[in-house]
């Protein structure tokens, strides 16, 4: 019996240790964000497995690293299931009520990435414009203008004035083509008016035309300018109306919702989303412009991609760390700080395309 409670005992310890030791083996999430996080087959590498690797190494921590995507990322992290995220994760009040954040590391900030418009697609939207049918209401109330003052032109002077404003058809031409050629103020002076009646009317073309000639001329330059300006993309707001697209449980997504955003598509990953926009599926992908400028550039297959001159919604990056470990929040975050005032983490950024803030 003696024997029997020995080996219970020795087994109880023997699971207790194997316990305290899968304990001490800290798990730590991470996806793929380049160029805080890039893999590539086997090879994992970037700003933040660097940092997180000096920081591992100075405190002496055990650790084993665990992909998964970036929602499941952060359900495991406030459920506890992981330990550490090594993300560049966006300090938020919203999710700081679930994790607990080390010392930021980086300050970035949200911008667009838009498919470039093409010579082609330009000019089509400047004929969308011009050619709107207020436009062409204008142009035909216009065209009536002159055709009533060219006829009433040539019933004046058909008569005593013959050889500038012909009979019959050929007159109605000849008093268009001065109607024209008054109103656009060219004044070849091939034809014009003798009688009285006939230079009476002929102000009544000039006063009326001048001011309809150039309310015209205002409410298409205005219209232009108008179109070009919704077109013109150079604020977060103007993409309110159309379809847009970003990272789920992003902080860019709850950026978004907040500034009352309508059509939004959510995409676990950032490839994903920048394959659609070029696609043609959506109008606008919208994230952390680091990560996206590094995409772009580096992937050959995004080609006909910009990033526009947009900068909102400033984000600081952190690890994540499972909530009330206070501990071992601390302990990162003054490794971290440490780590950021030596040269080699400028180094580290720079080869990367990054600066410091």
């Amino acid at each position: 019996m003696k024997k029997l409670l020995l080996i219970a005992l020795f087994l109880s310890n023997f699971s207790f240790s194997l316990a305290q030791v899968e304990r001490d083996t800290l798990l730590v999430g991470y996806t793929s964000a380049a160029p805080f996080i890039i893999q590539e087959g086997e090879l994992l590498e970037g700003i933040n497995v660097w940092l997180w690797k000096r920081v591992a190494e100075q405190l002496d921590l055990e650790y084993k690293m665990v992909p998964m995507d970036f929602s499941k990322m952060l359900d495991s992290l406030k459920q506890g299931n992981i330990d550490v995220s090594i993300n560049p994760l966006t300090i938020t009040g919203k999710r700081s009520k679930h994790i607990e954040f080390t010392h930021s590391f980086f300050a970035s900030h949200s911008t667009v990435a838009v498919a470039e418009t093409s010579s082609i697609q330009k000019i089509r939207s400047f004929l969308d414009a011009f050619l709107h049918i207020n436009f062409l209401r204008g142009f035909l109330l216009l065209f009536f203008i002159l055709l009533f003052f060219g006829t009433l032109i040539w019933l004046f002077e058909k008569r005593g004035n013959s050889e500038h404003f012909r009979p019959n058809l050929k007159g109605i031409w000849d008093g268009l083509w001065w109607s024209v050629v008054t109103v656009t103020t060219v004044g070849y002076g091939d034809k014009a008016p003798k009688t009285r009646m006939g230079k009476i009317a002929a102000l009544g073309l000039m006063f009326s035309g001048l001011l309809f000639v150039s309310g015209l001329t205002a409410s298409i330059a205005s219209s232009l300018t108008v179109n070009q300006l919704s077109n013109n993309s150079d604020s977060f707001s103007a993409f309110k109306e159309r379809k847009v697209g970003t990272v789920n449980s992003s902080s860019a997504n709850d950026f978004l919702k907040v500034h009352f955003f309508k059509k939004i598509s959510l995409y676990d990953s950032v490839i994903s989303g920048l394959s659609d926009l070029k696609e043609e599926k959506i109008d606008a992908f919208i994230y952390d412009e680091p990560i996206l400028q590094y995409r772009i550039k580096k992937d050959s297959t995004l080609n006909g991609l910009e990033l526009l001159p947009i900068k909102f919604d400033v984000q600081f990056y952190a690890f994540g760390i499972v909530k009330n470990n206070i501990e071992l929040e601390q302990k990162i975050s003054q490794a971290i700080l440490e780590i950021m005032e030596t040269q080699e983490w400028g180094v580290v950024l720079a080869e990367y395309g990054l600066s410091e803030i």
